[in-house]
């Protein structure tokens, strides 16, 4: 976005003739901070500071607003003068009042529920922030910088989107007539640095073993499927596994809103289009999924099946594209298989319920259940082996799973992890992978903590 286009998309409220100051975050101080913004507006040389690199520009500006500041001759503190300064520069240069929540490293979730009340997810626990926007308007001009970057647009003809910001973070936008109280924002953030599978270790998502297993696999190039529900970290399980993918091979990456964060050098990153304003234009992640198949990939990773694309998914998976990776929302790994059986049927073909389970069973090798605990970590639940059909029902053994034994005083969930005692049937494919584990990874007597 170029800076006019920032400018032109800062939200000046009306205000008085003579603002009093009232403190940070007073209708007064808010008037006089749009005061200033309206002053700005006028001042500013858009086609000298438009060259000018962030940092620069950033100190400009707040050298520009010192001075409107001195010039309105209103007796500010030094908090409410930095505060000013700050808040004009997120305007021009970031997302305004949701800035700093964006820089905070800690902040998982971003929940904006209208302009008056803002929620953040910190260590899997919600709470209420004492940010708030100025107006719906101004939070609606916050929305349209954000989905305007990716080339998408939200009005009442269309009035929920999904985008991406810059650093992969998942947006979500639902304005009215459909949001009944005011426009809703939504954002999952996506970490800068992306998680590795030391830090999932780290954080007690898994076991050491459990990860070592998940890498092998993929390196084997099984065919995975990874299912949870709504925030269990899914797509940050299938962005870690995906770093064990040799670097060697090339890799599509198929998703709604881009969020995969792959360190491989030959990636090939697909996304979605919605229709435009007269209903056309739009590509489905389907005629993504085929035309990868046109891109020579070795793997071919979805970031989330939800319709017809599972046909075709599963058909790459049984025709040479084998180590590719996907995730479904669903409760359990059963759960998983109905719902690929559900969206199978969205495909329009007519085939019968055993040939469905039958591509199912053929394409994927196994399932990793990921869950988000009562605490709010997120764990890998469970590991479970497809090991074919018998008679008409997919076969599932569960290998590694997560016990909850309670909860502590502090309200943290307590459980470990067990193997089940069952030897996968892919063994022998890893062990043709030159992967060798150890002996007793699969021994039900061990207790992983």
């Amino acid at each position: 976005m170029s800076l006019r286009d920032r400018l032109n998309s800062i939200h000046v409220a009306a205000t008085p003739a003579h603002p009093q100051p009232a403190g940070v975050g007073g209708a007064a101080y808010q008037a006089l901070r749009a005061e200033i913004q309206t002053q700005l507006l006028d001042r500013i040389d858009l086609e000298v500071m438009g060259t000018l690199a962030p940092d620069r520009l950033r100190e400009e500006l707040r050298l520009l607003v010192d001075r409107l500041i001195g010039e309105s001759k209103v007796a500010l503190n030094a908090d409410e003068s930095k505060q000013i300064v700050l808040d004009i520069q997120n305007e021009i240069l970031g997302l305004g009042p949701i800035e700093p929540l964006l820089a905070d490293p800690t902040v998982s979730d971003i929940l904006v529920n209208t302009y008056k009340q803002v929620y953040a997810e910190r260590g899997g626990k919600l709470e209420i922030t004492p940010i708030r926007f100025d107006s719906d308007q101004h939070l609606m001009k916050v929305i349209d910088k954000i989905v305007s970057r990716v080339g998408r647009r939200v009005d009442e003809s269309s009035p929920m989107v999904d985008a991406r910001l810059p650093d992969g973070s998942r947006v979500n936008a639902i304005i009215p007539p459909l949001a009944i109280d005011g426009p809703l924002l939504s954002i999952r953030r996506f970490a800068t640095v992306p998680l590795k599978m030391d830090d999932l270790v780290r954080n007690r998502s898994l076991t050491p073993e459990l990860a070592i297993l998940l890498g092998a696999m993929v390196r084997a190039k099984l065919n995975l499927l990874i299912s949870g529900g709504t925030g269990t970290g899914k797509t940050t399980l299938l962005n870690v596994l995906s770093g064990f993918i040799p670097a060697t091979e090339r890799i599509v990456t198929i998703e709604d809103a881009a969020e995969l964060q792959l360190q491989q050098p030959h990636v090939l990153r697909l996304e979605t289009r919605p229709p435009n304003i007269e209903g056309k234009g739009e590509v489905p992640q389907r005629a993504l999924v085929r035309n990868s198949l046109r891109m020579r990939p070795d793997r071919i990773i979805v970031g989330e099946v939800r319709g017809a694309e599972t046909l075709d998914m599963l058909q790459a998976m049984n025709t040479g594209h084998e180590g590719s990776m996907a995730t479904v929302h669903a409760n359990t790994p059963r759960d998983a298989l109905t719902r690929l059986e559900n969206m199978l049927g969205m495909a329009g073909l007519q085939l019968p319920q055993k040939a469905m389970r039958q591509q199912i069973a053929s394409a994927l090798t196994a399932i990793v259940q990921i869950g988000r605990l009562s605490d709010g970590k997120r764990k890998v639940v469970s590991l479970s082996e497809i090991t074919g059909l018998e008679g008409d029902v997919i076969s599932l053994q569960e290998i590694f799973v997560f016990k909850q034994s309670g909860i502590d005083p502090a309200g943290n969930v307590t459980g470990s992890f067990h193997a089940t005692g069952v030897r996968p049937r892919f063994l022998e494919r890893l062990t043709s992978f030159g992967v060798k584990l150890p002996d007793d990874m699969f021994n039900p007597s061990r207790v992983y903590d």
